[in-house]
């Protein structure tokens, strides 16, 4: 069956291909294949072609309650950060703590056991 020209330009079919990969990492590469997604997204949108899917997915995306539960996230990311530093600066306190003792202790000239 012969294709017409019309099928071979119908929305969402890209005729050029994208430019290679400049990543050099694999988070390099994630993020832009993810941008490229988005763009295909977008376009597919913008021009009526889009599944029901996608648009729901971008309007949870805007919703309150989304970014609501993202801020929730980002709270509990940096409470998890600020733990783990607590834990560093107590470590680090307790050496500062045991050296001074033992600097003391050296100083009185007390015998070391």
């Amino acid at each position: 069956m012969k294709k017409n020209k019309k099928d071979a330009e119908s929305p969402g079919i890209q005729v050029t291909s994208p430019p290679k990969s400049t990543a050099t990492t694999m988070e390099g590469r994630e993020n832009e294949l993810i941008a490229l997604a988005y763009d295909a997204a977008e376009e597919r949108i913008r021009n009526g072609t889009a599944s029901s899917q996608e648009i729901v997915h971008f309007l949870r995306l805007g919703s309150e309650k989304e970014r609501m539960a993202q801020e929730e996230m980002r709270a509990d990311i940096d409470l998890k950060r600020a733990k783990v530093k607590a834990i560093d600066d107590s470590e680090h306190l307790e050496k500062v703590y045991n050296d001074a003792i033992e600097a003391f202790k050296r100083y009185r000239g007390d015998d070391e056991e």
